[in-house]
């Protein structure tokens, strides 16, 4: 995935669990763990918006860019 999730070094760093996360977000855990996983194919702005707002974080925190292009297979 040309996306990277750090969603785990945040809520660590800001001593949060994805459940306690969850909660707050309004987001159910198993969507949340497929988040925390980069295995989500995409995400609502609004969740982000929410995510960022309860760990005081900025999106570049949470989602990193590796620099390399994925194109996506029809299947």
């Amino acid at each position: 995935m040309a996306i990277e999730v750090h969603l785990d070094k945040v809520l660590r760093d800001r001593g949060m669990t994805s459940k306690e996360l969850c909660a707050l977000v309004g987001i159910t855990e198993a969507n949340l763990s497929i988040l925390r996983s980069g295995k989500a194919r995409g995400i609502r702005f609004a969740t982000v918006n929410k995510i960022c707002y309860h760990l005081q974080c900025d999106v570049g925190d949470i989602l990193k860019f590796n620099g390399t292009l994925e194109e996506e297979h029809e299947a």
